[in-house]
């Protein structure tokens, strides 16, 4: 036998005694298992039990506190009560003047300016003075007024004549129509030239005295037409000014508007309330936080926005210290018309998770449940509940939060 034959003899031997103690380990295991079933077999119904059942733990949806623990976090719980709920909506908004008490000052006649009396941001009265123009084209107006008043005097005169010299056959009926005539177009003449100084601002009193005394005056007085505030100035002294200038704008801040423009998705909400007689608006200020003023809706609109798909609504807010200054930010809450009896909770009671609603509803000292809740419209600090709790069940209102938190390591 040679030696590579010996080699191949010895690794099979020893390949067959590692198999043989593989098959006595696995053979033995085998019979390890074996017993431990017949084992369990042979054990009593109450042994089995026993040994499978686990530590007590809290039902599901349940979650249990101590009173100390409660106290600790700060838990609160209310009963779910029934009340008149309200919704609301918030705009945003700007403060205008009121274009009802505002005036665009301007001049009727060209002129050169001689004097300003009143500044920006001054308080005038009524018919008080505010500047004074100096125009020629006022002087020549009436200059031309006082000649077409001569030429009429004298056609009227030149017609009287003609009628008596015509009574005693002096003249013809020829001569006398013909001073008629020269009377109609002089008259013709000093009505025009009448309203044209009536279209350069020149009032009654101003005929009366250019009548009387023949002076011509070619200074303008730009005068207010009420009493308010300047709120706009748009001329120095020595420029010369056009009759399409602003010269002055005049307003009364002792009430203003409050314009708000509404997106398209919330006009039935507005015309809702405004067909329900819904008049009133809470206003709150950017520069006033804090302080809530009460205004009056006066117009909806009726056309939207091209660009913007918003409809405008305006406001009217007293103002009587002037503290509300036009182009101010503001907000605007509008409120829904009262639903009575509905049954609310805080929002602070609902909780959130996966797509579900609920609540904590105290069961006693100790447990508090997991209610799922269905609700329906929210005003931002309560919710109707339109299912899953019924009225007078304690809900948690503070400290729900950490109840949930509770709950989720409880799942975990």
């Amino acid at each position: 036998m040679t030696a590579l034959q010996r080699t191949q003899m010895r690794t099979r031997s020893i390949a067959c005694e590692t198999g043989l103690r593989r098959s006595s380990r696995l053979t033995a295991s085998l019979l390890l298992g074996l017993a431990a079933i017949i084992a369990g077999c042979n054990q009593s119904p109450s042994d089995a039990v026993a040994v499978k059942t686990p530590v007590a733990a809290d039902a599901p949806g349940l979650i249990t506190l101590s009173a100390e623990e409660s106290t600790r976090i700060g838990l609160v719980a209310q009963p779910a009560a029934r009340t008149d709920f309200r919704t609301y909506r918030d705009f945003p908004a700007i403060l205008q003047p009121n274009e009802r008490a505002m005036a665009d000052i301007t001049t009727l006649v060209r002129g050169r300016v001689v004097d300003v009396y009143a500044d920006l941001g001054q308080q005038v009265e009524a018919n008080a003075l505010l500047a004074i123009l100096y125009s020629s084209n006022l002087g020549l107006a009436q200059s031309a007024y006082l000649k077409s008043q001569a030429k009429l005097h004298v056609a009227e005169q030149a017609y009287a004549r003609a009628k008596f010299l015509l009574q005693e056959q002096v003249i013809g009926e020829a001569e006398a129509q013909r001073r008629h005539a020269e009377l109609l177009s002089m008259q013709a003449e000093a009505h025009e030239a009448r309203d044209h100084l009536k279209l350069l601002g020149m009032s009654d009193s101003e005929f009366r005295r250019l009548d009387k005394s023949r002076d011509i005056r070619s200074h303008v007085p730009i005068v207010a037409p009420f009493a308010g505030r300047i709120i706009g100035r748009n001329l120095t002294r020595g420029e010369v000014v056009e009759t399409t200038e602003k010269l002055f704008v005049l307003a009364d801040l002792s009430e203003v508007w409050v314009r708000a423009n509404i997106p398209e998705k919330d006009i039935p909400f507005i015309h809702a309330i405004h067909a329900a007689g819904g008049r009133q608006a809470d206003v709150r200020v950017n520069a006033y936080p804090g302080e809530t003023f009460k205004g009056t809706i006066t117009y909806v609109g009726d056309i939207l926005d091209p660009a913007t798909r918003t409809m405008q609504v305006r406001l009217e807010l007293p103002n009587p210290e002037g503290r509300l200054k036009p182009e101010m930010f503001a907000t605007i809450r509008l409120f829904s018309e009262s639903q009575p009896d509905r049954l609310a909770v805080p929002e602070s009671a609902l909780q959130r998770d996966q797509n579900r609603t609920f609540v904590f509803v105290q069961r006693t000292a100790t447990e508090y449940e997991v209610r799922e809740v269905q609700i329906g419209e929210s005003n931002g600090t309560h919710s109707t509940i339109l299912g899953g709790l019924t009225e007078g069940e304690p809900v948690v209102t503070h400290g729900a939060f950490i109840l949930k938190s509770e709950l989720l390591k409880k799942q975990v």
